[in-house]
């Protein structure tokens, strides 16, 4: 199997092999990790991805079947990284994919990088329409030498990491974008923030420049690197990780096995 993965299409008896790429664009994506057949929040990954094609009504009604189909094909053993795909360009049902990799390298911290263009996606509350430009700003942040490119909006508020959230603490107040700044719903945000909550601590959204996050402790969230703390960001000053361990054990602790059929069928037949 190569980096990429085995590629799988659905059809109402289950997947089947694609041979040949695709040259059509990603209408809506998602992503999670599989440890040893333990996951993490995977209702909230499979219902953020029927709420991106729930336009499609034909589609929509193959999703139970869809997501079965899934969970049978992923392995329970090791660490994978599969990826949903709806493509709309594809026939009328038969628009379902799935990209089965393995998981790449996890690593508890990254470097930023502050994008010298104004963000550019032009749907970026949902995942996957702009997933090949967001792949393509985190490349020129490798090229600067980071791990991440930090996007900002038009007026220089911080928006998103290209593949990752970014929040931040302000003393003992965690902190994300507002909705002010177009930044993708994030599974792995939602549960840090309830994670905070439940240990005492204040949370709450703000616009924020990045040089307004000077000596604050930074995050990088996503589903496959759970929490990563900020070490470096080009020239900003920002505060030592503190909290990130503490959080990153208390994340680690919502794996859980794979959903069971039941609970895919009572909730998207």
């Amino acid at each position: 199997m190569s980096v990429t993965g085995d590629f799988y299409r659905y059809v109402e008896d289950g997947l089947e092999s694609v041979d040949i790429a695709l040259a059509d664009s990603l209408t809506a994506a998602d992503s999670f990790l599989v440890s040893s057949g333990m996951a993490r929040a995977l209702m909230r990954h499979f219902e953020r991805f029927a709420g991106s094609i729930q336009d499609d009504p034909v589609t929509t009604s193959q999703l139970a079947g869809y997501f079965n189909a899934v969970l049978t094909a992923t392995p329970d053993s090791e660490d994978w990284f599969p990826r949903l795909e709806y493509r709309a360009s594809q026939p009328l049902g038969q628009r379902l994919f799935l990209r089965m990799r393995p998981a790449p390298e996890r690593t508890e911290t990254c470097t930023l990088w502050t994008s010298d263009e104004r963000d550019a996606r032009e749907q970026p509350r949902i995942k996957g329409p702009d997933l090949s430009l967001c792949q393509k700003y985190r490349r020129v942040a490798n090229m600067h030498g980071a791990d991440e490119a930090v996007l900002v909006d038009q007026d220089g508020f911080i928006s998103d990491g290209a593949l990752s959230s970014i929040v931040w603490w302000e003393g003992d107040v965690l902190v994300g974008p507002d909705e002010s700044t177009p930044w993708l719903p994030s599974v792995t945000r939602e549960l840090v923030f309830e994670l905070a909550s439940q240990a005492g601590y204040e949370s709450m959204v703000a616009r924020r420049r990045p040089e307004d996050l000077a000596d604050c402790e930074v995050w990088s969230l996503s589903a496959l690197q759970g929490i990563r703390a900020v070490t470096s960001w080009g020239d900003l000053l920002i505060a030592s990780p503190r909290l990130n361990k503490p959080f990153a054990k208390r994340l680690a602790l919502l794996m859980e096995p794979l959903p069971a059929l039941e609970l895919v069928l009572e909730r998207f037949e």
